[in-house]
C-alpha cells in the first residue's frame, strides 16, 4: 500500500503548474527546501534567464558515487483538452483501482514525488554508496535542460554509476527507445504577380518538392529498413508537423515554413537521414538561385533527442529488475532524456510508475496501485549493500 507521505509529496507536485512554458522554479525550490530539512544540499544549474532551474542532490555525503534517480519537471499543457477533474486539483478517486488525477501525475511527478519520499531513508542507508536525485527542466520541448545539468556535473568531477530514468514504463525496465529529431525549414523565393510566374521563385512548391522528398524516405524506410522488433512501429519514421506559406491567391509566395521530425531506431543513423534532406535542398537550391540570388533554404534545429539502446544483461538493467521485482524488460516508443545519460558514460535504464497511455491526455492518472510498487522499488534500493557489477 502507498505510504501517506508518498501520496502527499505526489500530490504537492502535481498542483503545482510546470507546463514547459512557464518557470518551474516553484517546484525546484519546494524540493531543495524538502532536502535542506534533511541537511542535504541541491546543486541548482538554471537556464539564461534564470527562470527554470535543474536540480541535483546526493543522498549520502561523502559516499562513493551511486545510482542516478532522474525525472523531469516539466509537463506538457492541457488548453483544449476536456477533463472531467481539475488538471491542477491531484484529485485521488477511489473505486477498483484508486488513481491519482492531474498533469505531470503519470509524466513524471508522481515517480519524482516518491523518490522524495524516500530522502531519509537513503540519507539513513548504510549502503557503501550514495543515491542521487536529478530534476530536469524543458524535456517536453527538448531535453535541454537534462544537458546542462550533466555538464554541470562533469565540470564538478561527479561521476554517478548509473542512472534510472522514471518515465512511465509499468516499472518494468526499458531498455531501448526511438530517438526524436525535429527541425524547421524556412524557404525563400521571389515574389510575383501570378501571372507571371517565370520571374519568381514560388516558396510552396519548392517547400513542397522538398517534404516529398521527405515523404519519399518515410515510405522508403517502412519498404527497406531493417525491423527491430518489440517497437509499435518496428522501422523509422519521417513526417512533417506544421506547414504555412503564402498571402494571397494571385501572389506567387515569396516565404514559407515546415517543421518535420525523424524518429529513427537505435539502430538507424539520424545525421545521415537530415543530411541526405540537406543534400536535396541543395540540389534545388540551383533553380532557384538562377532566378533569384537570394533564394533558398535554412534549416533550424528544434530538438535531437538521440535514441537509447541498453542490454537487457547490463548490470543497470539487472538492478532495475532486481529492484522492481521484474523479470521481463520492454521498449518504449516515446522518447526520454536516457540517450543523453548514455552518450555522456553514464549507464542507463527507464523505469517508472504509470504508462504513457494516460500520458499527455485528458485527465491524465497513475494508479495507486502503480506508485506504491514503485515504493517498493525505492525501499530495496535503500536496503541495498552492493551495487554488484555497477561498482
Amino acid at each position: 500500500m502507498l505510504s501517506p507521505n508518498a501520496l502527499h509529496l505526489a500530490q504537492s507536485l502535481v498542483r503545482m503548474n510546470t507546463v514547459s512554458q512557464n518557470s518551474n522554479l516553484e517546484l525546484i525550490h519546494f524540493i531543495r527546501d524538502e532536502l535542506a530539512r534533511l541537511g542535504v544540499s541541491s546543486r541548482l544549474t538554471h537556464n539564461a534567464d534564470k527562470s527554470k532551474a535543474n536540480l541535483f542532490a546526493t543522498l549520502g555525503e561523502n559516499k562513493a558515487a551511486g545510482i542516478i534517480l532522474s525525472g523531469h519537471t516539466d509537463t506538457v499543457p492541457w488548453d483544449g483538452q476536456e477533463w472531467s477533474v481539475p488538471p491542477l486539483g491531484a484529485l485521488v478517486k477511489d473505486g477498483p483501482e484508486p488513481r491519482l488525477y492531474g498533469r505531470g501525475s503519470a509524466d513524471m511527478k508522481g515517480f519524482i514525488g516518491v523518490a522524495l519520499a524516500h530522502a531519509q531513508a537513503f540519507v539513513n542507508s548504510t549502503a557503501p554508496f550514495a543515491v542521487h536525485l536529478a530534476l530536469s527542466y524543458d524535456e517536453e520541448v527538448g531535453c535541454f535542460g537534462v544537458r546542462e545539468l550533466i555538464a554541470d556535473l562533469r565540470q564538478a568531477g561527479i561521476k554517478p554509476l548509473a542512472c534510472i530514468v522514471g518515465e512511465p514504463t509499468g516499472m518494468v525496465p526499458a531498455i531501448a527507445h526511438k530517438g526524436v529529431y525535429r527541425y524547421q525549414c524556412c524557404v525563400r523565393g521571389k515574389e510575383a504577380h501570378s501571372s507571371l510566374t517565370p520571374n519568381s521563385v514560388n516558396a510552396i512548391e519548392m517547400a513542397a518538392r522538398l517534404i516529398g522528398k521527405l515523404r519519399d524516405m518515410a515510405e522508403g524506410f517502412e519498404r527497406n529498413e531493417p525491423r527491430y522488433q518489440g517497437f509499435d512501429v518496428p522501422f523509422s519514421t519521417a513526417s512533417v508537423g506544421q506547414f504555412q506559406g503564402g498571402i494571397a491567391d494571385n501572389v506567387v509566395p515569396r516565404d514559407a515554413w515546415f517543421r518535420y521530425e525523424f524518429r529513427d531506431l537505435p539502430t538507424a543513423d539520424a545525421q545521415r537521414m537530415q543530411n541526405e534532406v540537406l543534400q536535396q535542398a541543395r540540389s534545388l537550391e540551383v533553380a532557384m538561385k538562377a532566378v533569384a540570388p537570394e533564394a533558398g533554404f535554412r534549416f533550424e534545429t528544434i530538438c535531437e533527442i538521440p535514441s537509447f539502446l541498453a542490454g537487457a544483461q547490463d548490470p543497470i538493467t539487472r538492478l532495475a529488475q532486481l529492484l522492481s521485482g521484474q523479470s521481463a524488460t520492454t521498449q518504449v516508443a516515446f522518447g526520454t532524456e536516457a540517450g543523453i545519460f548514455e552518450q555522456s558514460g553514464i549507464r542507463t535504464v527507464v523505469c517508472g510508475p504509470g504508462s504513457i497511455a494516460q500520458a499527455h491526455q485528458p485527465d491524465e492518472y497513475v494508479s495507486l496501485s502503480q506508485l506504491a510498487q514503485c515504493e517498493v522499488f525505492m525501499q530495496r534500493l535503500a536496503a541495498m549493500q552492493s551495487l554488484g557489477d555497477l561498482a
